[in-house]
Formats: C-alpha cells, structure tokens, sequence
C-alpha cells in the first residue's frame, strides 16, 4: 500500500526517473597547465617563433605588442597541439614586443618580463651580445652557478641571442631530462626572453630506444622534437632544408650552426667534405663573405686536451685534418665547440691540422699577441684587414654545466689560455669592427678575455679648400687620444690653415694608430 501511495506522489509531481536522467549538466571547462617554455626559436629582424607545451591538448594564441599594458595584437592556431609552436611575421627590426601566450580565451603566461627583441636588420652595426654554453644541461651546482654570473653579467643589458654548443642534456638527451635539466633550469630567465639558436653534440645523439647509429642515421631523437631551427632562410644565409644545420644573421654577423656527429645521407658526417652538410657550407660562407663576422659553432673540437683529446678520438683528428682549413680558406673569424668539459682557447691561427706536438708558435701563430687587450704585455687585439684576412681564433667553451677532465699532455699546445677546474660560459660583445669574448666563471670572474678588430690601423688622405671643416673619426671602437688635443671622442673636426696638416689618433694602450693627413688648398 506504501508503494502505491509513494508512486501517486511522484506522478502527481510530475518527477520521472527519465527526466532526472536528462536534467542538464553544468559544463566545466579545464584550462590547460603549461608544462615548458615559452621559448624563442627561428628569430629575424621581422619574425620569431614562439613554443610552449601544455598537459592537454588546445589551440594557441600569442597576445603581443610594445608595451606590456596593451598587447593590441595577437597570432592564433587553431590546430588542437600539446607542443604549441606560433610564428609571429611582419615585426619590426630590432624592436622590444611584450608578449601573453595561452587559448583563445585563457593566458597560461605574460607579463612584463614576458618580451623579447627582434635581431637587428641585416648589415646593421651597434653593441651586439651573444653567450655560447656548451654541455650545459646536467642540472648541476656548476650549470646554475654558471647561468647566474651570466644573468648578473648582463645586468639591465639584452642578450641579443644564445648559442648552445650540444650535449644539451645528459645523459641520454631523454624528452625528461630536457625537462629536468634545461627547460626548468633556464625558463625563468633566459628562454622566455632571449632567441635561442641551439647546434647538436653527441649525447643529443643518445637514445633509450634506438641505438646511436641509428639515432645519427634518423635524426629522430629528442633534441630535434624539442627545437625548431631556421633551415629554410627564415633568419638569413643559405637555406640548408635541415634541422641538422642552419646559418642566421644578427646584424653584420654570420653565424653557421653545425652538426658534427649526426650522418647526412645515411653517410656523411661533418668532416667527408664531399657530403651534403660541407657541400651547404660551402654555398653559405660564398654568400656571406660581405658580412662584418662570420662565426662557426659546433659541438666536438679540433683542438683539446681537457676531458677529450683531439689527437686520439677520431671526429677530432677528422674534423681538424679535413674540414677546418676549409672554414679558414674562408676567412672565419671564430670557432666554438664544446665536448671537452673546460675552456680552452688559441691565439689568432692557421695552417695547423696535424697533431698537437706539431703546433710550431712560429708558423701557426699569424698573432703572437695574446689578444687580451688589457694593457699587459703582449696583449694587442688581433687585426684582420682586406689584405690580411686570415687567422681564426678556437674556443673549446664546454663548461657550462660539466666540468673538469684533463688529459695527461694538457693543455694543448695551440692554446694560449686553458682552465679545466673552473666552469663558465662565453660571452660575445660585437660592436661594428669590434669583437670581444669573455669567459665568465661561476665565481663571477673573467678569467680570459680577447679581443679582435678589423680595418683598423689607417691612414687617410683628406682634401679640403682654405676655411673648410673635417671630421676625422677613428677607425676603431674604444678609448681615444688625439695628438695635440684634449678630444676624447671617437671623431673631432678640424679647420687647418697649413697647406699639410697630420692629426693622429690613439688607442688608450698605443696598440692602434690612425693617422690623418689633411691637405688645405686655396
């Protein structure tokens, strides 16, 4: 009888079992967690991409603008991706944009530490950094020390670009230790604002599922999921139509990312100078000899005898046997590597390709200066000039996160400066005709430094009539002293009234003159 009164009820309600099933569900909308990034990639005068992973898949949206209170425009795909990869075109040269990455309607991240500045335009000249580590990415006391004195380096000052010289992440260049040991560690103060143009070593060539051989024949490894490199043109040079090695721009300065482990054609590896990767370079240093610069990078070095030695392991001796003379015929200026878990780095060199006992100062040395510029002795820049321009300088820069090994014949005999107890990284200053590097340690210190001018030392012959004006700038970058005067500047003007008058101009070292001779006509 209950159970019939109870049923009356309901019906008398107008409740049924199928309505409550069909009751409407309240919809919740899950933003995704950002997991990596964001990162710079493939940047240009007028474009840079953008990268972030998520831990659900959504579309992507770039908010960006030049102030951080008005990010007025944006870029979208709409393609439903974990790894989110947004190009933004048509910016300006050399120009700081604020960016907010996220969906179409959430911001996973953006604020005014969220920005980024375009490389400058192609040819142009200003102060210009760069910072090269090399086997960074073993999540290290030494690696975050390192990242540190660079950040504190840098101060208010942009890094216009970063280089990685491989071995990225150790051991195995898994998709975690990419995580673990370079994305967590660099995200909140270099990726996020600063281009990034990485180059590959062998343990970015390492891999738990396939074997390294099959690894270097595929390409198909972690470190090529995880960058996106400027193969087609996108950042200047040659287009190379591969991830394996790329050439960008940044002002008057060529850069040649390179791959010096994995095979081209299931055959060919940095130093066979018949194969597709030599075949590129070679299209690419012949297109690029107008540029102010030209610096190679790559991962395993000519010259070392810290934790490797380039007299016994066999991409070593190929690479400085076969291929570097091809780099020096062309007139670059620098080489990085890494590999060996120190700094090392030459004098101003050419002609050396045996082994290290056959470095003769006298006849590979085209400097005998030490290049450190410092008022020591012996220490004027390198010059380089039209006439003379050969000699490249080597760095083994591998410290960034490893660090220390020597072999028992260290240090190299082509090596001016070498340091295997102390980690660091490199910085490069390039200004105009200037180039300088430094090597900033954990600790803070600047253990080595050089520089390097070009078409500096001048001598110039100015016609002007009786009353007129010149200006005589100095041809190189740096402290001045003009004969005679209290200028100080890098340029004065002059009203001679001798029919031959000589003005010259000093460094603050006497390592470099120019001299003026002004001729007054009536």
């Amino acid at each position: 009888m209950k159970l019939i009164v109870l049923a009356s009820m309901l019906l008398l309600s107008g409740y049924t079992t199928t309505q409550a099933q069909e009751a409407p569900v309240k919809k919740v909308t899950l933003t995704p967690t950002l997991l990596r990034g964001p990162y710079l990639q493939s940047a240009s005068s007028d474009g840079i991409l953008i990268r972030w992973r998520t831990d659900a898949s959504a579309r992507s949206r770039v908010r960006y603008g030049t102030s951080p209170d008005k990010l007025d425009q944006h870029t979208d795909d709409a393609t439903l991706v974990t790894e989110h990869k947004v190009r933004l075109t048509h910016l300006q040269p050399n120009t700081r944009y604020y960016y907010a990455i996220g969906g179409y309607k959430d911001v996973l991240q953006g604020d005014a530490n969220n920005y980024f500045v375009t490389l400058p335009a192609p040819g142009s000249t200003a102060l210009y950094r760069i910072a090269a580590l090399g086997d960074c990415g073993d999540n290290s006391v030494n690696q975050r020390q390192v990242k540190e004195q660079l950040v504190k380096y840098l101060g208010n000052n942009y890094l216009n670009a970063w280089i990685l010289l491989g071995d990225n992440a150790y051991p195995d260049g898994t998709d975690a230790e990419y995580q673990s040991k370079f994305f967590n560690v660099y995200k909140d103060d270099l990726l996020k604002k600063y281009p990034l143009f990485p180059a590959p070593g062998n343990h970015d060539y390492h891999d738990t599922d396939l074997s390294e051989k099959q690894a270097q024949l595929t390409h198909q490894t972690t470190y090529y999921q995880n960058f996106s490199m400027p193969s087609e043109g996108e950042s200047g040079g040659v287009p190379s139509h591969t991830s394996s090695f790329y050439s960008f721009d940044l002002g008057n300065i060529h850069f040649l990312s390179l791959d010096s482990y994995g095979k081209e054609d299931s055959a060919y590896r940095l130093y066979d100078t018949t194969g597709p990767q030599v075949t590129w370079i070679k299209k690419d240093l012949a297109a690029n000899k107008n540029k102010g610069w030209v610096i190679a990078y790559w991962h395993h070095p000519p010259y070392t005898m810290g934790s490797h030695n380039s007299d016994e392991e066999d991409e070593l001796v190929y690479i400085r046997e076969n291929f570097i003379q091809l780099l020096e015929r062309n007139g670059v200026d620098l080489v990085l590597n890494g590999h060996s878990h120190d700094y090392e780095r030459s004098r101003m060199i050419k002609g050396h390709y045996g082994m290290a006992n056959t470095f003769d100062p006298a006849k590979h040395n085209v400097s005998q200066s030490s290049g450190r510029y410092d008022g020591g002795s012996n220490a004027a820049p390198y010059i380089k000039d039209s006439i003379r321009n050969t000699g490249t300088v080597y760095v083994v820069s591998g410290s960034a996160g490893k660090l220390g090994g020597k072999q028992t014949t260290f240090p190299h005999k082509a090596m001016y400066f070498s340091d295997a107890d102390h980690g660091g990284s490199s910085m490069l200053e390039i200004q105009d005709n200037r180039l300088d590097l430094k090597w900033i340690c954990a600790d803070g210190t600047i253990r080595d430094q050089f520089t390097m001018m070009k078409n500096v030392n001048r001598q110039t012959d100015i016609h002007i009539k009786k009353g007129q004006t010149a200006t005589l700038t100095a041809s190189f970058i740096g402290a001045y002293k003009w004969n005679n005067r209290t200028d100080t500047g890098r340029s004065i003007t002059v009203t001679p009234t001798a029919a031959v008058t000589k003005y010259t101009v000093t460094d603050t070292f006497n390592n470099i003159k120019d001299t003026f001779t002004v001729h007054v006509s009536k």
